[in-house]
Parts: C-alpha cells; structure tokens; sequence
C-alpha cells in the first residue's frame, strides 16, 4: 500500500518519482486513489492547462517540446500528459512521447508523462482528468496536454484545457479538415506548423476564411489568432506563447476560465458517477430482480424503458 500522504508531500516538492507513482494509481485505479483525490483536492486549481491535437503529422510533439522551452526559459515549471495509442499486446503506450522530448529530461522543473489511450476514443485517456489533477497539485504552473491526434474527431481535449490549440501544416489536407465541425470549433488558438513549406500561406488564409465564415462573435468574444511556427527550429513559438498568454488573459477577465472549470468538474464528477453506477449494475447481473426484469422484457410483457426505471429505482433507492 502506497503512504499517500508522504507521496503527495514528496509531489508537492517537484520529486519527480512521487508524481509518477501517484499517475501510475490513478492509471490503474488503485484502491488509494480516493485518498489521493482527497489529499491533492486544496491544491489544485493554480496551473494553466493548454490542449494540444491536430492530426498526425502536423507536429504536435515537437510543438510541445517548444513550447516546453518557452516555459521554461519564464521560469515556469512545466507538466507534459502526451497521450498515445495503446499497444494492443501491453496496454501501454505504444510511441512514447518522451522519445521526442529528451532535451528536457534532466531539468527537474519539467515532468513529462506518456499516457496510454487504453482504447478510449476522444483523443484522451479516462484517466487524463485526474492525472491532470497530479500536475496540477505537483505545483506545475502550466501543464501541456497532447492528444492522440486521430483527426477532426478529437474534441475531448476542449472539454480538459483551459486553452484548446489545434495544430495544422500545409500540403497535408488540413485545410479541408478545418472546414468540418468539431475541430474547427473547439480551437482557441491555431497554428499551422512547418510554415517554411509551401502552401503555408494558403493555409493560413484558408483557415481565417473559415474562422470567418462560421463567425457569429458579440463584441468582446475571443476571435482564435492563426500563429505560423516552424516548431523543429524553434520559429514563431514566442507569438505562439504571445497568443496562450493573451487567451489566458482573456479567460480570466471574462469569467470564462472559471466556467470552463466548473463545466470540467461537473463532466469528472458525472463520470465518476457514472462509473460507480455501471459497477453497480454489474453486480446485479446474477441478481434474480434483473434476471426477472429481463425475462420480462424478452417475453414481451415489460418494455425495457420500464425495466430501466425500475433497475434505477432500486439503484438510488
């Protein structure tokens, strides 16, 4: 059993080995991680969480190490989440970003942490928001949060970051990928990366001629700046700095940063919830009621939105 009290303390204090050990309960869900919660609960809340997604390829990895660089050089203590596809023999994470990050791996100011998708679709893992929770209470100022990146499906980090940044490069077809919903829309921030390839220019203007066709801001609303960066050489990424520092502003002045909170409490709450519920029914599987209930159903005697009434019933009652 884990001394969750010494390994919060230990996190607290930036050792990198506590702050693994607590993401590796919450990962597997260990029976400490209610504890773990509760003890990191006072402090959460401080750091700045910024999504990164985009589509594979655009350079979202060597977006992040950049950025990383920027951080630091303010002195910001910084925490990476880079999310992978899962190996389907291991579970794990099966590219590991902290490949492409080991120009950081000795500055005891940055924590980077691969975490497996474990077939959660979204471009998140279900544990992201708790380990999230980790960084946050680790004393992270910022926390940068790197998706899957499966394409214009990948909205799940908007409900997670306090800044969204969608990621693009010319000559991949990007363009007609921003056309379509959902990750257009969840973008606060756009960049299109590898902006000494041809096309770039393109890019950009296709892309504010999108932004500006689904426009319907009120005056004050947040219009997402397009940033042109060559990430790998480091270009463009103190705009790119510029922008998040502004959005971040901009959340704070308008009250927006803590609505997005609450709304992403209530979401990990509604999940957590909804889980405790789903194990519960688990459990009433052998249970003669939902045997009786679902003969019923089979038998054509009972509609199942009756039966799911009454399961619920007896479930909350």
């Amino acid at each position: 059993m884990a001394d969750v009290a010494t390994l919060v303390e230990q996190a607290r204090q930036g050792r990198p080995r506590a702050v693994a050990r607590l993401i590796t309960l919450v990962e597997n869900a260990a029976p400490e991680l209610r504890e773990v919660m509760a003890a990191l609960a006072p402090y959460s809340g401080r750091a700045y969480t910024v999504g990164l997604t985009g589509s594979p390829g655009v350079g979202k990895s060597t977006s992040t190490s950049a950025l990383v660089t920027a951080y630091r050089r303010l002195g910001k203590r910084v925490g990476v989440l880079a999310v992978d596809p899962s190996s389907p023999f291991s579970g794990g994470a099966l590219l590991g970003d902290r490949v492409r990050m080991q120009e950081h791996a000795t500055d005891p100011e940055v924590f980077i942490r691969s975490m497996a998708t474990r077939g959660h679709l979204g471009g998140l893992s279900w544990a992201a928001p708790q380990a999230l929770r980790v960084l946050d209470g680790a004393g992270c100022d910022v926390i940068l949060v790197e998706t899957v990146g499966v394409g214009q499906s990948e909205v799940e980090i908007a409900a997670q970051a306090d800044t969204s940044v969608v990621l693009l490069a010319p000559g991949m077809g990007d363009g007609i990928q921003a056309a379509k919903a959902g990750i257009l829309e969840i973008g606060d921030v756009f960049v299109v990366n590898k902006a000494d390839r041809d096309g770039a220019d393109a890019t950009a203007r296709e892309l504010n001629h999108m932004l500006g066709l689904g426009e319907s801001r009120q005056p004050g609303d947040w219009r997402p700046p397009i940033v042109k960066t060559v990430a790998a050489r480091g270009e463009g990424v103190d705009e790119l700095v510029e922008a998040l520092e502004k959005h971040h502003a901009w959340l704070s002045e308008t009250g927006e940063l803590a609505a997005r909170r609450r709304r992403r409490a209530a979401q990990e709450v509604e999940a957590i919830t909804l889980a405790a519920l789903r194990a519960r029914i688990g459990d009433l599987r052998g249970d003669r009621h939902l045997d009786a209930l679902a003969g019923q159903v089979a038998e054509g005697t009972l509609d199942p939105y009756t039966a799911a009434d009454r399961l619920v019933a007896e479930l909350t009652g």
